[in-house]
């Protein structure tokens, strides 16, 4: 097990070597993660941006396996939480447990104390859980009766959603949906990566148990991480077209008269801050220290798509928000 160290180097080696970290540990898993190089990248992203993501796929396409790799190459614990109809906010939370012997009350903390949380199908649960992992997610903190107890500082949850099954499932309100910092569509593997994923699970089958992690990023470099990529250069050109992006959502017609009348509600204020560290990650991640246009347009869909709401008109056209925010890229010009 080795984890790169970078406190004793002069501040340019130190910036090469937290970056190496990161592109080892992106190359880690994606050895065993095949075809989801992107849900790998998001994952990372919401790491270094200090942000959560909520992933839509179909039934097994690695989601819960890509979170539990990126888990085994950090520093920190990770934690599976099936949700169902039946599950209490306390499940989540915890719960103050009496202890009779000194007529007392102690504080069970529940799995949302973990670093890397995976709530997986969080559409099931009903609106009570859900707010209450909302709430933590927002606040970084569950108050239970009279106190209040801080979640750790590195803190990442992972949501997925079934996009198949409807019947049985509580959507997330929009209002609720915008705690998320990116909403991730994942889809099929072509045919190579298919046997190639084939291939990996008879290899993973001979072995008799899983090989230890050799590349763990402590979470010393995950903060350094994220101080460096709000230190990353943005040129103001770049900065008015992310702007111009997000009001475009909430103004389109002075954008574009064909864009008009596709949206209810635009993007909030929160959109703009999750599209600046997005785009600011993924360019570090990629080894840059300046943000281009191409970096904000490829976060653009997953940043916005939970965070604007289409009109009835174009619901009934069968229109999706993707589709807004492709015309949204090709009308707003990029410097």
């Amino acid at each position: 097990m080795v984890s790169i160290q970078s406190s004793n180097l002069d501040p340019t080696a130190a910036a090469q070597s937290l970056m190496a970290e990161f592109a080892a540990l992106r190359e880690r898993v994606g050895k065993t993660i095949l075809g989801q190089r992107g849900l790998i990248d998001r994952l990372l992203i919401a790491l270094l941006a200090d942000g959560h993501l909520l992933v839509e796929g179909a039934p097994g396409l690695a989601k819960t396996t890509a979170i539990k790799d990126l888990a085994a190459g950090l520093e920190g614990d990770f934690h599976r939480i099936q949700f169902t109809p039946d599950l209490l906010p306390a499940d989540l939370t915890g719960t103050e447990v009496y202890r009779p012997h000194d007529g007392s009350f102690r504080f069970d903390r529940g799995p949302v104390f973990h670093n890397l949380i995976l709530a997986d199908e969080v559409n099931r649960a009903p609106a009570k859980v859900q707010s209450a992992l909302l709430e933590a997610m927002g606040e970084r903190q569950v108050t239970v009766g009279r106190e209040t107890y801080p979640l750790p500082r590195l803190f990442l949850v992972m949501a997925t959603q079934n996009p198949i099954e409807q019947e049985g499932t509580y959507p997330l309100p929009e209002a609720q949906l915008d705690r998320f910092l990116m909403h991730v569509r994942v889809g099929y593997p072509d045919l190579e990566t298919e046997r190639a994923i084939l291939r990996l699970n008879r290899d993973e089958a001979r072995r008799e148990s899983a090989a230890p992690a050799d590349v763990v990023v402590s979470q010393t470099s995950v903060f350094a991480a994220r101080r460096a990529i709000l230190d990353l250069f943005m040129a103001p050109e770049v900065e008015a077209y992310l702007v111009h992006l997000v009001m475009a959502t909430r103004r389109s017609e002075a954008y574009s008269a064909d864009l008009g009348g596709w949206l209810r509600f635009g993007a909030s204020p929160r959109a703009t801050i999750a599209l600046d560290r997005c785009s600011r990650a993924l360019a570090w991640l990629n080894g840059r220290d300046y943000v281009s246009p191409e970096d904000v347009q490829s976060l653009a869909p997953d940043v916005l798509r939970h965070r604007v709401l289409l009109s009835y008109e174009k619901e009934a056209e069968g229109r999706r928000s993707d589709d807004f925010i492709a015309a949204l890229l090709a009308r707003v010009p990029a410097p």
